[in-house]
Parts: C-alpha cells; structure tokens; sequence
C-alpha cells in the first residue's frame, strides 16, 4: 500500500546548559521569535519557513552533544522506516511511536507521524 513521507523539521538538540543560549541566537540570527511551547518546556519554535519547513529546538538530556537532526514525517512510520533501511539507514532507537534512524554516515535523524497537517498534503512525496 502506498504511503506518503517528507522531510519536514530541522531540530536543534541543545543540552539544557545551552537551551536558552542557543534559542535566544537562532531567534536572533533567523529573525523569529523563539516561542517556547507553553505545554512543554523542553522545546521552542523558530516556526514554519519556505514551503513549510520547520525549525524547532529542542531540550536533551545531558550528555546529549549538541547537535542538528531532521524529521521525516510520514502516514506509516513503519513503511517508511523500512523505505529507508532498503535506502542503507539502520534503526538506532524505537521511541515508542516513532524511531531514531542513523544515515549511511551515521548522522540521526527521526522518522515521526505527521506533525504539519496542510504542510504535510502539500509537500509529500507518495511512495509505492
């Protein structure tokens, strides 16, 4: 069955030391309000930029190195994960309703459900 996926969010993993530091300079050098998410204060929003790509910051734990990460969102996580293990990815972590993938290169990154709506229809790619 086909399902539909998107490269849709760059996050800023930032260990607490270092949130407000660094949500407070990508407010600055992006030119948008760092708004904390008022349900949970381990992440802020930069917003939607062109064609509804998202940037987001997010609080880790510590020992987390800082670092960037993107999101795939998807209609099937499980049809994209394994899309993207055929494409050389390997699992990394299940996170219960989402997994962490490591790249050929072993860069992280998130496949997730969908988190854009409207975005999301507009941007998707359909995969067999």
């Amino acid at each position: 069955m086909p399902h539909r996926s998107r490269l849709s969010i760059l996050l800023l993993d930032l260990p607490p030391e270092h949130h407000a530091a660094g949500t407070s300079f990508w407010a600055g050098a992006t030119g948008r309000p760092g708004g904390a998410d008022p349900g949970d204060a381990d992440w802020a929003s930069l917003g939607s930029f062109a064609d509804g790509w998202h940037v987001e910051i997010q609080r880790t734990g510590k020992g987390t190195p800082p670092r960037w990460h993107v999101d795939i969102e998807t209609d099937d996580v499980d049809a994209e994960v394994a899309r993207l293990e055929a494409l050389g990815a390997t699992r990394y972590r299940d996170m219960g309703r989402f997994w962490q993938l490591l790249d050929p290169a072993g860069l992280v990154f998130c496949v997730v459900g969908v988190q854009t709506g409207e975005e999301f229809d507009r941007h998707a790619v359909t995969w067999p």
